[in-house]
């Protein structure tokens, strides 16, 4: 079982350092398109790959699957969870969005135990509650504070959305194969964004068109992993493993746009990598345990 955990915990944190690509691509082109049109080229990216892989045979699973009631609320949460944390992200600096945003693996810790039922050991409680302590401490919003406004409450609604959809997915995830609900997920996400498209859509140059398509690559690989992640591990070991993604966008950062991280940057750094050994360590520690007894 720590083996399928440990799998498990790679495969999220792989998922996550593709998001952070996926978010800076946005980053880039949200600047001049609107964010429907890049959800629509990247979902229907997406569900052009899932159709290769599997064509109609995968339909036919997903049309009949037992997890598609479900899946269609999780994909309603991902949508509010993406546009209010678009709107949020234009009154809202980096630093507060970011710390906001990653409350969201407290949220999932909490969540798991009335909804999947999962016995949340202290050294979890203590991972998040350490991550989060890191983001806090990377973004300096520890320093500068925060006003409640209403920016800060749709990013907090944003955490929330995606805390929810996460759970979700890890009570779907048991029962059914990845490419099905990958099918289904980018299915409703090409209906939703598509009723937007005569009002939003803008021309496009084929190199934004590349790497919006790109941008789908990319999100549906991180989908797989994030998929068979939760396939394999508890929400409540997977949880702290979301602040990797804060490392990446910074990395990220510097590399496309030459932003410099500052010492609270590394500091912080060094709690998130923290909270992951925490689970990590803790998760071989009760393995060996388990195999001894």
């Amino acid at each position: 079982m720590h083996k399928t955990v440990t799998s498990g915990i790679l495969l999220t944190s792989f998922a996550y350092f593709l998001f952070s690509v996926q978010d800076a691509s946005v980053k880039w082109l949200v600047a001049a398109l609107p964010v429907w049109q890049i959800l629509f080229v990247r979902s229907v990216t997406i569900f052009s790959l899932c159709l290769a892989w599997g064509g109609r045979p995968l339909l036919r699973s997903a049309r009949y699957s037992p997890v598609l009631k479900p899946l269609f609320l999780r994909n309603l949460l991902l949508l509010a969870a993406w546009l209010s944390y678009y709107t949020a992200a234009r009154d809202l600096g980096l630093a507060e969005l970011t710390t906001l945003y990653y409350a969201s693996p407290i949220v999932m810790t909490i969540l798991s135990v009335p909804i999947l039922g999962e016995k949340v050991p202290g050294y979890r409680w203590l991972a998040v509650a350490t991550g989060f302590v890191g983001v806090v401490i990377a973004c300096g919003v520890a320093v500068k504070g925060l006003e409640l406004s209403l920016p800060v409450y749709l990013a907090l609604q944003a955490a929330i959305f995606w805390a929810i959809a996460t759970v979700l997915l890890r009570k779907t995830a048991l029962h059914e194969r990845t490419p099905v609900q990958m099918t289904i997920s980018s299915g409703f996400f090409v209906f939703y964004t598509a009723l937007a498209m005569p009002f939003v859509w803008q021309s496009v140059s084929a190199t934004d068109l590349a790497l919006m398509a790109g941008t789908g690559v990319v999100a549906g690989i991180g989908q797989f992993a994030m998929f068979e992640g939760m396939r394999r591990a508890p929400v409540s070991v997977l949880a702290p493993f979301e602040y990797s993604s804060l490392v990446w966008a910074f990395v990220l950062g510097y590399l496309i746009w030459s932003d410099v991280p500052g010492s609270n940057v590394f500091a912080g750094a060094v709690l998130i990598i923290s909270a992951g050994m925490i689970i990590i360590a803790s998760e071989r520690f009760a393995g060996r345990f388990r195999e001894r007894v």
